[in-house]
Order: structure tokens, then sequence, then C-alpha cells
């Protein structure tokens, strides 16, 4: 039988360990008693979990090795600050960790500049939620994490904003039978409604060679500026038909226009 190798920061994926329930109980029993060659042992055996986050961050296109790295850091916070009398598994406790400390890293690498007050003002939140996450052992509300913080939930979600990784308008968001939809579908362009293309153009005998349906949704995309989301509500049809019967639409529109 085949084992297909692929090395992550020179680590053999194919060979990491996997712990059972027994296993992990028993080193962290040794752990908390300071045995570092069993907390050694309970790292290499939650490395795939690592693996499993990362993969989540795929569409970043941020080295693995580094993303593997940050996450192996986020495990070994996780290691270290686990309470085995909260009543959870280890990895339902550990995934938002390693997801927090990958995010810490992709908002640190951004390209875009955000002010040191206002980056300063997001930690402070996302660590409140992490304490409070910690203690109550559940999601804190907002209001919650601005008194532990000692900020305004103004600021939170301001702060939380402006960190956020940009995501890119042509990111696929959904893939049906070879119809794949994107960011740019899902957003609403209300320069559409004012267009100068659009004005510009005899639409009106291209559009009378569409039927009803195809003009219908024409109008609302591109006159009334609505997403294709909010155009598949209203004509009660999936998302993925909207975007094709568009395309259809269009590029009918297009050679009629190509040939006026």
């Amino acid at each position: 039988m085949a084992v297909y190798k692929v090395e992550i920061c020179g680590v053999n994926t194919a060979k990491l360990p996997v712990l059972k329930e027994s296993e992990k109980e028993e080193l962290f029993k040794r752990i908390k008693q300071g045995d570092l060659d069993a907390r050694e042992q309970y790292i290499n055996g939650n490395l795939r979990l690592v693996l499993s986050v990362i993969k989540r961050f795929s569409n970043h296109h941020e080295n693995v090795d580094d993303l593997f790295q940050i996450g192996c850091i986020g495990l070994i916070k996780s290691i270290d600050n686990f309470d085995p009398t909260m009543g959870v598994k280890f990895s339902t406790y550990a995934v938002p960790m390693i997801i927090g400390e990958v995010r810490r890293y992709l908002r640190d690498n951004n390209s875009i500049r955000v002010s040191r007050s206002l980056r300063d003002n997001a930690y402070k939140a996302i660590h409140a939620k992490e304490v409070l996450t910690r203690t109550s052992n559940q999601e804190p509300t907002l209001d919650e994490i601005a008194k532990e913080a000692g900020l305004t939930k103004a600021e939170i979600v301001f702060a939380l904003d402006a960190i956020q990784t940009p995501v890119s308008l042509y990111e696929p968001v959904y893939t049906d039978g070879g119809d794949t939809l994107y960011v740019m579908d899902q957003i609403s362009d209300k320069k559409n409604k004012e267009s100068k293309w659009i004005e510009s153009l005899s639409l009106s005998d291209a559009m009378k060679r569409l039927n009803d349906r195809e003009n219908y949704i024409i109008k609302l995309r591109f006159f009334e500026g609505k997403t294709q989301m909010e155009v598949a509500e209203e004509i009660h049809i999936s998302q993925a038909q909207v975007s094709r019967l568009e395309k259809s639409a269009l590029k009918s529109m297009q050679n009629y226009l190509s040939l006026t």
C-alpha cells in the first residue's frame, strides 16, 4: 500500500501519531506534574489537529509552513492553559485557540495598514473574549467583552472591523455543477443604478429579446442593484440558477449589441 508523504516544516504528516483518549488522559496527568517528555508527546499527538485547522486558511495563500508553526504555538498555549476539570474535550478547547493564533498572525502580516490604537483595542477585545470563554466555557456577549476589555461596544466593533482580513472579490463562495459564485456576485453595486455604461446603450431593444424571467433578473440586478441572493429570494429560485440565467441573458444582449 502506497503512503503519500507530505512534509510540513520537515514533519512527515503521514507518520503523525494519533493518541487514544486513555493515552491523552495519562499524558496530561504527567504534564501537570511537570513531565516535559509527556508534554512533547502530547504536542506531537495533536499535530493533526493543527493541520485540520490551517486547512481553513488555505484561501489566504500564506506559506503553509508558516501557518503550521503559528498553529503549533496555539496548540502549545492550549496545552499550557487547558483545565481537564472543565468537562470539555481538549480538541474543543484547542481549536478556537489555534484559530485565534493564526488569525493574529494574518492580521499582523496584513498589507493594509491599521492604526496602532485600533490594533490595540482589537487585541484587548480578543484577549477579553478568550479569557471569558475560558472561565465561563461559553461564548461571551458583546457587553461582557466590553466590560472585561474596558472599552465601549462601538470601539470594539470598529476595531475588530478594521483588522478583518481583506477578501478578494473573485473569491469563490459556492460551486454548483460547474457554476461558481464569487464574492462580487453577493455585493450590491449601487453604481449600476446610475451607470453610464447602462444608460449609454440601447438596452430596450436588447432586453426585448430576453424572455420574461431573464428580463426581470437583469432589471433587478443592474437597475435596482440587488445581489444574486436577493434576486433568488424574490423570484423563488436558487442563487446558482440566477447566476446561470444572468450570464445567459448578458451573453444574448452582448451578441445583439455587437451587431447593432
